[in-house]
């Protein structure tokens, strides 16, 4: 089959587009000349496509209801069974419903994905599966991962297995929601904001959010290529270091991974406890205007308890962090409205492993935007402001402070082992009404995200792991390292986690 060639007409239109005038007989001579052109476009349409293999048979899936689906966390059920033996036999997870798994179907939140079944396997897939796990089924995620609210995805909110009407945190709701209610063992979650740490701090479990480029993101339908992370999230520390190290390590398909990125053995450099730790409390993570006082004292009681174990535990003051929600915006707004919308998720100028078909399937979105959520579309509006007024001059300033503020993590952590501030100024909220307004329902969506974000944007390793109770809802303490030290934020979590219930702090 081949491409479909232009008229004239189509060529002057293109040109004119791009502010290139031509008259009637040049448009004719350009049409004539790009015909070789167009002829090595019939070549590589006719090649087959070059895409990983996919190596489990797939189970039926099905839309759960009811009793079997009484948080609404999960998008479809199914059952793909791994190899039989592995370091996460007989573990099941749920895997986020932006991750590719092959002959499943993937609706990322949004009715514009609705029917869209990926053929390939994310690398993430795999090494599950070869690492013995079952995939149970993809579960609910916001539309397009746009919130941090479990209240934007098109299949309805997620509900808090803790507390029914209350917000499961986002993007990753529905991971949360169902590793938090014990529905499964463990599950894959996406961080671009805080949406791996948000709902892990809302629902109590356990979420890592590895170094940026630690954990291939091949076949997980990108936001933005420079702030991307997939990870675990889990209900222990154990299965949480367990899981990175299957996951972990370069694939040879996503660029921004390099040799040196191995995985660890991160269930061995969890041990150890704490003594002789350095840890210290960023002042500039407490006190927001959103901050709950009691989550503060909360977390302040934690790093007091980090202490008593035997850990050296000093407020420090990191003033860049106070403005790096602020740095964030511009790469997210602008970097997401332009790669994720506009360019149809993968965009250009990337040498990694490309979803073709996800590609043809999301351009639909163009002609069905009014159905995306307002958290989605307000974002896509102050993006699209700033990428026709500005040039992209925001999002280039925002990138460079980045990297002043990742030098000024990097300058802290030379002399700490760990940062330490809460996940989330606040606990779960309710989930707004079907009526509520449209102030409410973006201030739910994104109210929470100002400790969390600032290290999708330096890319340092954070977790998020309960620390407590108010008001009888969890409470996150984050726990930043240096990159690709993963093994000591595992080390401080899993000596905390063993020090009682945290229920019970």
């Amino acid at each position: 089959m081949s491409v479909t060639r232009p008229s004239s007409e189509q060529v002057k239109a293109v040109a004119l587009s791009l502010g290139i005038h031509l008259d009637d007989t040049k448009a004719e001579a350009y049409r004539v000349l790009l015909q070789p052109n167009f002829d090595a476009y019939d070549i590589v349409d006719e090649l087959p496509d070059y895409l990983p293999a996919v190596k489990y048979p797939r189970g039926n899936s099905y839309k759960p209801t009811g009793e079997e689906n009484k948080y609404s966390a999960w998008y479809v059920k199914t059952t793909i069974t791994g190899a039989p033996g592995g370091k996460l036999a007989g573990k099941t997870v749920a895997i986020k419903d932006n991750v590719c798994v092959a002959g499943v179907p993937m609706m990322n939140g949004s009715p514009t994905m609705e029917g869209f079944v990926p053929t390939i396997d994310a690398t993430i897939i795999t090494r599950l599966l070869d690492a013995g796990a079952t995939v149970a089924g993809k579960a609910v995620c916001e539309m397009f991962c746009f919130s941090g609210g479990s209240h934007t995805s098109a299949s309805g909110p997620v509900h808090n297995p803790l507390r029914h009407g209350y917000s499961a945190g986002g993007s990753s709701s529905g991971s949360a929601a169902l590793v938090a209610a014990g529905e499964v063992d463990l599950a894959i979650g996406g961080d671009q904001g805080g949406s791996i740490r948000m709902p892990a701090s809302y629902c109590g479990i356990y979420g890592m959010k590895p170094t940026w480029g630690l954990v291939p993101y091949t076949g997980v339908m990108p936001i933005e290529v420079t702030i991307d992370h997939t990870g675990p999230m889990t209900s222990n520390v154990t299965d949480n270091a367990l899981m990175l190290e299957v996951l972990a390590g370069p694939d040879g398909l996503d660029p921004r991974q390099h040799a040196g990125q191995a995985a660890k053995a991160y269930t061995e450099l969890m041990k150890g406890g704490v003594k002789g730790m350095k840890i210290g409390v960023v002042k500039e993570g407490f006190g927001w205007p959103q901050s709950m006082p009691e989550v503060d004292a909360k977390v302040r009681e934690a790093a007091q308890r980090l202490a008593k174990l035997g850990a050296t535990v000093v407020e420090v003051s990191l003033p860049m962090h106070a403005v790096g929600p602020a740095i964030w915006l511009p790469i997210a707004a602008e970097g997401a409205t332009q790669q994720m919308m506009k360019d149809n998720g993968y965009g250009f100028n990337y040498k990694g492993l490309f979803d073709t078909a996800l590609i043809d399937f999301h351009n639909g979105w163009k002609k069905r935007a009014d159905e995306l959520s307002d958290t989605l579309k307000i974002t896509m509006v102050l993006g699209e402001y700033f990428l026709q007024n500005h040039t992209g001059h925001y999002y280039g300033k925002a990138q460079n402070l980045s990297r002043q503020l990742k030098q000024a993590y990097d300058a802290a952590l030379g002399d700490f082992d760990l940062l330490l501030m809460p996940t989330l100024p606040l606990t779960a909220t309710p989930i707004p009404k079907p009526d509520a307004s449209l102030e409410e329902i973006i201030q739910r969506a994104f109210e929470m995200l100002p400790n969390t974000c600032v290290t999708d944007i330096t890319g340092h390793p954070a977790m998020s792991l309960p620390c407590g109770m108010v008001d009888g809802l969890p409470v996150g303490l984050m726990l930043i390292a240096k990159d690709y030290d993963e093994g000591t934020i595992y080390r401080a979590a899993l000596a905390f986690e063993q020090s009682g219930d945290w229920k019970s702090f």
